[in-house]
């Protein structure tokens, strides 16, 4: 393990085709809060799962209202430099291939071009009846003209465009069905706990993984399998694995180095060293 960013561009530095995995560490610099502390456990109660939300109304109510709140900052957030870092890289052919954990589009916004939301996107809300698929910010401007008195309400900000809001009644609180279809129940383009990552995204990062040299996981614990699975894939396929992540991961004893330093940091001196002397 290390604690200098300077050794990561020394060992990446002989590798072409990198495969990069991200998580929240990515984001925290962009106002977004991660869900686990550095010893990999929960901050705070575990995300609403796809069987909680489908089957049960108050779950949905709460759901929806917390993410009326919490909208004003997940829409405003913008990359940060763990974003334009990964972006300066692929631009010099380092990065083959980006498979964020992420659901908040940063990446592509700060110029990444390859790149696989493994989770979906949260800016995008899908109808679960008929597939018809809006922007986040459409339903966020209906919520509002439903709800207008929880659009003045103040709460802490939460992971992925969740908000904190506590003693608060939910009952009364207006769901939009789908505006397509008229009755179809609406939920956010991303995967919940309970549901699977859709194939084709598993099996086009499978396929970019074995073109891959070495692997670079940044900002994430990956404890959560859908990412792990990737790094276990690695290790199977002799492709060695760094890492750059301020606290535990699951795959610690599988690295050739882990940096533990914050994304930002430790991604921007990457790209400084590797793009100038190209």
């Amino acid at each position: 393990m290390s604690s200098d960013p300077h050794a990561l561009a020394a060992f990446l530095a002989p590798y072409r085709r990198w495969f990069v995995l991200t998580g929240a560490g990515c984001s925290t610099e962009s106002g977004i809060p991660d869900y686990r502390d550095d010893n990999g456990a929960w901050k705070r109660a575990q995300p609403v799962t796809f069987q909680a939300f489908t089957e049960d109304e108050t779950v949905r109510r709460r759901y929806w209202a917390r993410s009326l709140v919490g909208w004003r900052t997940m829409g405003q957030a913008r990359p940060g430099p763990s974003h334009y870092a990964l972006a300066r890289l692929e631009a010099v052919d380092r990065v083959r291939f980006l498979l964020t954990q992420n659901v908040d589009g940063l990446h592509q916004a700060a110029g990444s071009r390859n790149v696989i939301d493994l989770h979906g996107r949260i800016d995008t809300v899908r109808c679960l009846a008929c597939e018809t698929r809006i922007p986040r910010a459409d339903l966020q401007a209906e919520l509002l003209r439903r709800n207008p008195v929880w659009g003045t309400l103040e709460a802490g900000v939460a992971p992925d465009g969740d908000a904190d809001l506590e003693h608060h009644d939910f009952a009364g609180f207006d769901v939009p069905g789908c505006p397509s279809c008229g009755t179809g129940m609406l939920k956010p383009d991303v995967v919940f706990f309970g549901e699977s990552v859709p194939k084709e995204r598993v099996a086009a990062a499978r396929e970019a993984l074995a073109e891959a040299d070495a692997v670079l996981v940044a900002g994430s614990s990956l404890m959560i399998y859908s990412g792990f699975r990737f790094v276990q894939a690695a290790v199977a396929q002799g492709i060695p694995i760094v890492a750059v992540n301020r606290g535990r991961t699951r795959a610690d004893d599988l690295m050739a180095m882990k940096v533990q330093e914050g994304c930002g940091v430790a991604l921007t001196a990457l790209a400084d060293q590797l793009t100038a002397v190209l």
